[in-house]
C-alpha cells in the first residue's frame, strides 16, 4: 500500500483506539467533556468521510465512467453541492418543529447510507445505461439525507452544555477537528480505492464509513443524556409521515438534478426574491438597525463570489489536476484532503491572530476580511496560471497546486466563519433565523456559480478541457476577484460604520446560543476583537 493512505490509516487505526479508551472509561465525562461530544465527534468524522469521499471522485466519476464533457460534467457536480446546501432548511426545520433534531440524524445518517451504497452501483458506464437512474437516485439520497443530518448533529454538540458553560468552546473546537479530520480522511481512503481498485471500492467504502457513523450514533444514545430529543411528544403516524415526506424530497431531487437549467433558474428567482423580502424587512427596522442590515446585505452578496471561485476545487482544478499536474503517480483525487488538512492547521493560527489583532486594536472589520478573503482567493488563481505558464508546454508542478490551495483555505477562514459570526452579531433577533438561512442558501448560489465556471472549462472540442482554455479562464476569474476585492477594501470603512458597532447590544444569551446552533459547522475565526476567541470552524 503506497505510504500516503497507510499513514491515514495509521491515524485513524490511532483515532479509534481513543474513541474506545473514551467510551469504557468509568464515568459520564472524558477529558473534561461529556462522553456525548465525543459520540458526535465520530458520527460526524464518518459522515465528513463518506461525504468528502465521494466528492474527491464525483467529477472523475461523471467523466470516466458516465461519460459526461467536461463542461457538463462540472455543472451537475455543481448543481449537486448547491442542493447539499439548501436542503439543511428542509431539514433544520422539521427537526426543530417535529422530530427533534436526534431523530433527524438518524434518518438522515441512513438515507446517506443508502445513496453512498447506491453510488457503489456502476453498471455499464455512458449515458445510455439504465445504471445511470440508480446514480441520479444516490445523489438524491445523499442531498436529502444531508439536509436532515447537516445542520441537526451540530445543534445537538450545544445541547450537551449549560448556556453559561465555559467549555462550549472548546467542545466545538474539538467537533470541529473531527469535521476536518474525516474530511481527510474520507478523501485519501476512498480516493485511493476508487482510482486504484474501481468506483465500487472508493464509493462502498463512503458508505461503509456512513454506515459506521450511523451506528456510532444508534449505539451511542445514552451518552447523549437525552439531547436532541423532539420539542413535544410525536405521534407515531406523524413520525411517518415525516420520513414520507424526506422519501419524497428524494424523488423530487432525483428529477431535479437532471436538469440543472432548472435548479439555475429556481436558484435566480428565489434568491431576488429572499434577498428583497430581507431588504423590505429591513425598512421596518430603527435606523441603525435598518443600517446593520443594509451591511449584511453587502456582505451576503460577496459570497456566491468567493465560493464560485473556491469551489473550483472538487471540480475544474480536480480534472486540471488529473491530467496537466506532474503528481508523481499520487491519485489526483488525494489532492482534495489537502484544503482539510490546512484548516486544521491555520484554524488556530487565524483564531490566536485576530485575539493578537483585536487586543492591540489592529483586528481588520468584517467587510475588510472579505476584502481579504477576495484577495487571496483571486491571487490563488492568478499565482496558479503564472507558475504554470512560466514551466511552458510542461505539466504543472505539484506544488503550484498546494499553493493555490493554501491560498484558497486562508482565504476561507478570512470569510466563512467571520461571516457566519456576522449574520449571528448583526441580525435582529426576529430576522436571525431567516438572515442565517439567507447566509447559507447564497453558499448554495456560489456552488452553483461555481459549476457554471466549470462549465466554462470545458470550452475545448466536444466539451473537453484544454490546459491553455483553463488558465485563460482562471486567469479571468482571478483578475475579476482582485477588482471586485480591491473595491470591496476600499467601501470597507463605510460598511463597517453602517454596523454601528458602538451602539450594538448583546441579545440575550439563549438567543446568542440558539443563533450558534442553527450553523451547519463549528464556526472558526473571530468577527472582531469582541468575539475573537470563538472556536475555530470549517
Amino acid at each position: 500500500m503506497p505510504i500516503i493512505p497507510t499513514i491515514a490509516l495509521a491515524f485513524l487505526a490511532l483515532l479509534l483506539g481513543g474513541g474506545i479508551a473514551a467510551a469504557v472509561k468509568p464515568g459520564d465525562e472524558f477529558a473534561g467533556h461529556p462522553k456525548g461530544l465525543y459520540v458526535l465527534f465520530f458520527a460526524e468524522m464518518w459522515e465528513r468521510f463518506s461525504y468528502y469521499g465521494m466528492r474527491a471522485l464525483l467529477i472523475f466519476y461523471l467523466t470516466k465512467h458516465w461519460l459526461f464533457d467536461d463542461g457538463k460534467a462540472n455543472l451537475i457536480y455543481g448543481a449537486y453541492t448547491s442542493l447539499v446546501y439548501i436542503t439543511p432548511v428542509l431539514g433544520g426545520y422539521l427537526a426543530d418543529r417535529y422530530l427533534g433534531q436526534r431523530r433527524a440524524v438518524v434518518y438522515g445518517a441512513v438515507l446517506l447510507t443508502l445513496g453512498h451504497l447506491l453510488m457503489a452501483v456502476e453498471g455499464d458506464g455512458g449515458q445510455a445505461s439504465a445504471a445511470i437512474n440508480v446514480f441520479w437516485l444516490a445523489l438524491g439520497f445523499i442531498i436529502v439525507g444531508s439536509g436532515f443530518l447537516k445542520a441537526n448533529i451540530s445543534v445537538i454538540v450545544g445541547q450537551l452544555y449549560p448556556l453559561t458553560d465555559i467549555r462550549r468552546d472548546g467542545a466545538y473546537t474539538i467537533f470541529y477537528i473531527g469535521i476536518n479530520t474525516g474530511a481527510a480522511l474520507g478523501t485519501i481512503l476512498a480516493g485511493w480505492l476508487g482510482e486504484t481498485y474501481g468506483w465500487s471500492y472508493g464509493f462502498g467504502a463512503a458508505g461503509v464509513g456512513m454506515l459506521l457513523g450511523l451506528l456510532v450514533f444508534v449505539l451511542g444514545k445514552p451518552l447523549l443524556q437525552g439531547r436532541g430529543e423532539a420539542p413535544r411528544a410525536l405521534a407515531r403516524s406523524l413520525e411517518w409521515t415525516l420520513y414520507a415526506i424526506g422519501v419524497a424530497a428524494v424523488g423530487v431531487i432525483w428529477l431535479l438534478i437532471q436538469y440543472q437549467d432548472v435548479i439555475q433558474t429556481l436558484l435566480m428567482v428565489s434568491g431576488v426574491a429572499l434577498l428583497g423580502y430581507v431588504l423590505f424587512a429591513s425598512f421596518k427596522l430603527e435606523p441603525h438597525a435598518r443600517d446593520r442590515m443594509f451591511a449584511v446585505l453587502f456582505l451576503i452578496a460577496l459570497n456566491p463570489l468567493f465560493w464560485g471561485l473556491y469551489e473550483q476545487a472538487g471540480g475544474s482544478l480536480n480534472l486540471y489536476t488529473d491530467r496537466f499536474v506532474d503528481r508523481g503517480g499520487v491519485p489526483a483525487s488525494l489532492f482534495q484532503s489537502v484544503n482539510p488538512i490546512y484548516i486544521v492547521l491555520l484554524g488556530p493560527i487565524f483564531a490566536a491572530l485576530w485575539v493578537f489583532l483585536g487586543r492591540r486594536g489592529w483586528e481588520p472589520s468584517a467587510p475588510a476580511k472579505f476584502g481579504l478573503a477576495l484577495v487571496q482567493v483571486a491571487l490563488s488563481f492568478l499565482l496558479f496560471v503564472w507558475g504554470a505558464r512560466l514551466y511552458g508546454a510542461a505539466l504543472t508542478p505539484v506544488y503550484l497546486v498546494f499553493m493555490i490551495y493554501f491560498f484558497q483555505t486562508s482565504g476561507e477562514l478570512c470569510l466563512s466563519p467571520v461571516g457566519l459570526s456576522a449574520m449571528n452579531r448583526l441580525a435582529p433577533r426576529h430576522l436571525a433565523s431567516l438572515i442565517m438561512g439567507a447566509w447559507f442558501y447564497m453558499t448554495a448560489v456560489g456552488n452553483f456559480v461555481a459549476g457554471k465556471i466549470g462549465e466554462a472549462t470545458g470550452g475545448g472540442e466536444g466539451g473537453t478541457m484544454t490546459r491553455d482554455g483553463t488558465l485563460g479562464v482562471y486567469e479571468t476569474i482571478g483578475w475579476w476577484a482582485m477588482g471586485i476585492a480591491l473595491l470591496v477594501l476600499l467601501v470597507s470603512p463605510l460598511v463597517r460604520r453602517l454596523m454601528h458597532l458602538d451602539t450594538l447590544r448583546d441579545h440575550d444569551e439563549s438567543h446568542a446560543m440558539a443563533g450558534e446552533a442553527e450553523l451547519a459547522e463549528p464556526q472558526a475565526a473571530g468577527f472582531d476583537s469582541a468575539s475573537a476567541t470563538r472556536p475555530p470552524r470549517p
